[in-house]
């Protein structure tokens, strides 16, 4: 193999062994439980996970992929260049409510950016334990720094000998550093490819029942795995050659039939001369302190690693689970029992594995393919099971919903073959003890199982955070957001009552409220912030306050005004971007207990419903000022003209910024009339400034005797100047008074309509253009057309004609003939021209739910007077 060769073959190896190493190191810097290495990807502005290290990596998957405008740290940090820490879980969600609704648990955080001489490559990300005051982890952020440096200049080095350093695919899981390592025994052996000697350290030699062992690959499998030596050769053979180890750790069965996992690191690590193959081998095991104890217990006992592995089940869990365990150990969870696999499920163990609470849920079972569940002994379709999280993983316990633990008796039935029973010493042999630490973490719980009032409580299916983030996107006003938080919130949580206060000139005031007794809330509103109450404190500290009964809050807060009701009360402050916007309320007819889950998803929740208030607030800022020009830029008063009438009609939309840039005039030039109607592109005070141009513009090419082709093209013009990437419809027509001939012009509008004296109504075929602020050579044809007196023309935006899931031809069909059956107007009787444009609007006036706004400008002749 050449050096470039082999340099190829290698690089691989030596990334991954750079980037494990780097995120251990993470880790020991800040007593972290989960680290991460995010590094850039071939997609433009795309980070992928690379290396994830004590969580599973399937609960992660959400977060496997960033991209870098994201609200979120790691694409912060990698952006910016800077380093983010996040003391806990109330300060993740003041900064980044997004991470905090998505991982809604007790934890702190921290985010450095991994640069390389100038260039940017990742981000090392650790999470651990929530860390109230911030400074006590300076000197931890500053070895966390060095390892982040030193990474990014060993990626520096490794980049000039050989491609880009970019991450495309899945992460991989590993262990967490050593001292995190399961209890069961980690021997550790190097290979060195130079001279094919394997070494082992003094724990894999006792594992292996040797005082030392030094030899050869061969060896090594024979004695590690007699069995499946084979299959541990042809791995150990792939690493060496390709530098690629196995994306999951090696499961393999030891000579007394125990379970071992082995896990390789490829060659080429920090040093580039670096030949040697390293790797650790995990005997499943790991004394005796819990054996016969578990295997004894009267509830399902097993125990997950960090990895998603699982390392201990006794008989009861087996039967439960419906595996034999000889088919569960070293498996992941999910795919030794699918029916784990679910995202209800995933969320609480991503809960425990990463605030470190006990969790307890329901899971489902399904029905055994082999019989009716009844004839099974103590079945039942619901477990109960509680996850006691651990420095290794986690212990799970298993109880049948509905029976006590010790009530229900340990089946002795094989579930895979329920022909006779299991030989539990035997079985025990096979596959170790309980580990001592799992047996510790049921220290509290062993032989019962959770009270039923705390399983119904805890195992409620928290509401998910992005139902009410869809909701929240669709809300633009504060009425409307207060809205879904009553519709979505509320009944999630069983509450009835709520209340939203904003904050204005330091004062709060009450934007919403629902349930409350009429007039109860009145005396707190407009309260200033030197107040001493919940709704005020809660704001000012940034942290929730909890209370169960009236009587803690009262307790709490002397002679504050209580209503009748006796329930918990839960205030969230409500914080985007590190502002204060106002506080929330939530009541609750009842008593209760906040759960610690509870706690913390309704802070990250307090978040999103802050940052939807935060974009209301920006939009009736601004919908405030798009109705002040669209009013000052339309036409109060048209012209009159002995001849000719014409009326205007314009309503806003209701949803999102109900103000845009329709528009509509009548201009008198010089023994002409100009009839003209347009429709900027867009809503807000944008569309309104653009559409207030745009008029001027048409008025001054009209006033200056242009004809319809040049005050579009003019128009056309100007507007590509003005605002490139803004476009507009417009309809232009000339009329002359005397004779009725007109001349239309018309720039990817709708098509006008016009009502002959006898009724027939019909659309017309002007010939047009493209629309306004596309291209710049665009040429707009002239259309001539004539209008009889007592004829109606009709010009309109598509406001009055498109509705959601209608072809727009059919909303032009209605209104033809809505205009068709309006009386003709005359002088004596009939309905008027205003009457008419009433009539026409009358319909799309009564909808409460208008995506655009609407535009309408009719015109008549009067017949000629006769003479005397």
């Amino acid at each position: 193999m050449t050096g470039s060769a082999e340099s190829r073959h290698r690089a691989p190896g030596r990334l991954t062994a750079l980037l494990t190493g780097a995120v251990a190191e993470s880790m020991r810097a800040v007593g972290g439980h989960v680290g991460g290495a995010y590094l850039r990807s071939s997609t433009p502005g795309l980070l992928r996970l690379a290396v994830l290290a004590g969580l599973p990596g399937p609960l992660f998957r959400p977060w496997w992929r960033m991209h870098m405008d994201r609200p979120f740290p790691v694409a912060d940090a990698h952006r910016l260049g800077v380093e983010i820490q996040l003391a806990d879980s109330t300060e993740t969600m003041r900064r980044y409510p997004q991470l905090a609704a998505g991982l809604p648990f007790r934890f702190g955080s921290v985010y450095v950016p991994v640069v390389g001489a100038s260039t940017p490559y990742g981000v090392l990300a650790v999470l651990r334990p929530a860390t109230p005051d911030a400074t006590a982890v300076k000197l931890d952020r500053d070895r966390l720094t060095e390892v982040a440096q030193g990474l990014g200049a060993a990626l520096s080095e490794l980049e000039e000998d050989g491609p880009q350093i970019v991450w495309d695919g899945e992460p991989l899981s590993v262990r967490p550093p050593a001292d995190d390592a399961p209890p069961g025994g980690v021997g550790r052996f190097s290979w060195d490819l130079s001279t094919g000697t394997v070494t082992a350290d003094d724990t894999l030699s006792a594992l292996l029942g040797t005082r030392g062992f030094t030899g050869t690959p061969e060896a090594l499998a024979a004695s590690v795995a007699p069995h499946d030596a084979h299959q541990l050769l042809a791995a150990l053979h792939e690493t060496a050659e390709t530098g690629q180890a196995p994306p999951r750790p090696l499961r393999v069965r030891a000579a007394d039939g125990g379970m071992r996992l082995l896990e390789f690191s490829g060659p080429g690590g920090a040093a580039p001369d670096d030949s040697r193959l390293s790797g650790i081998v995990v005997d499943m095991g790991g004394g005796t302190a819990g054996d016969g104890a578990a295997e004894l217990l009267p509830e399902g006992v097993f125990t997950l690693d960090r990895l998603g592995l699982i390392s201990y089940v006794n008989p009861r869990a087996a039967l439960l689970l419906g595996r034999p365990r000889a088919e569960l150990l070293g498996q992941p969870l999910w795919q030794a029992v699918p029916w784990l696999d679910r995202p209800a499920y995933e969320d609480h163990l991503r809960g425990a594995l990463l605030s470190r609470d006990p969790v307890h849920f329901r899971v489902r079972r399904p029905r055994p393919d082999n019989g009716q569940p009844e004839a099974r002994p103590g079945y039942d379709k619901w477990l109960s099971l509680s996850a006691y999280p651990g420095p290794d993983g986690l212990t799970f316990t298993a109880v049948p919903l509905g029976h006590d633990a010790d009530t229900v008796g340990a089946s002795t039935a094989d579930p895979a073959t329920e022909t006779g029973p299991v030989d539990a010493a035997a079985d025990q042999a096979a596959v170790g003890p309980l580990p001592p630490t799992a047996l510790a973490s049921l220290a509290d719980s062993a032989g019962t199982a959770p009270p039923p009032e705390a399983v119904a409580n805890a195992t409620a299916p928290l509401y998910p955070p992005l139902f009410l983030a869809i909701a929240l996107s669709e809300a633009v006003t504060a009425r409307q957001v207060s809205a879904v938080v009553m519709r979505e919130l509320l009944p999630a949580f069983g509450g009835r009552r709520l209340a939203i206060y904003l904050l204005h000139e330091r004062r709060l005031y009450l934007a919403w409220e629902t349930g409350f007794p009429q007039g109860f809330l009145d005396p707190f509103d407009g309260v200033g912030l030197d107040v001493r109450l919940p709704g005020v404190e809660t704001l000012t500290s940034g942290r929730p306050l909890f209370f169960e009964s009236m009587q803690q809050l009262a307790a709490a807060y002397p002679g504050i005004a209580l209503d009748a009701e006796q329930g918990a009360r839960a205030f969230l402050p409500l914080i985007a971007s590190g502002r204060p916007v106002g506080s929330c309320i939530l009541g609750f007819d009842i008593p209760r207990t906040f759960s610690a889950q509870e706690r913390t998803v309704l802070t990250a929740l307090a978040g999103l419903i802050a940052q939807a208030l935060e974009r209301a607030q920006r939009y009736d800022t601004e919908a405030a000022l798009a109705r002040g020009l669209q009013a000052a830029l339309l036409p109060h008063r048209l012209p009159a003209h002995p001849q000719v009438e014409t009326a205007g009609r314009y309503l806003p939309g209701t949803q999102g910024m109900d103000v845009g840039g329709d528009w509509y005039d009548v201009i008198e030039a010089g023994e002409g009339l100009a009839l003209v109607i347009g429709d900027v592109q867009g809503h807000g005070v944008q569309a309104a400034a653009t559409m207030g141009q745009l008029r001027s513009a048409v008025r001054a090419f009209a006033l200056g005797g242009h004809s319809p082709q040049e005050v579009m093209s003019g128009t056309n013009r100007l507007l590509i100047d003005l605002d490139p990437g803004q476009f507009a419809s417009c309809c232009y027509i000339r009329l002359d008074p005397v004779t009725g001939l007109a001349q239309a012009a018309r720039a990817g509008h709708p098509q006008p309509l016009l009502r002959h004296p006898d009724g027939a109504t019909e659309v017309l075929d002007l010939s047009g253009g493209v629309v306004l602020g596309v291209d710049p050579t665009a040429v707009y044809p002239v259309t001539q057309l004539r209008l009889e007196p007592g004829a109606v023309l009709a010009l309109y935006t598509d406001g009055l004609v498109e509705n959601p899931g209608t072809d727009i031809d059919t909303g032009i069909e209605r209104l033809r003939a809505a205009l068709a059956h309006a009386a003709a107007p005359t002088r004596r009787g009939g309905a008027s021209l205003t009457g008419t444009a009433d009539l026409l609007i009358e319909r799309a006036r009564q909808t409460t739910d208008r995506p655009d706004d609407i535009a309408l400008l009719l015109t008549t002749r009067r017949a000629t007077p006769s003479a005397p």
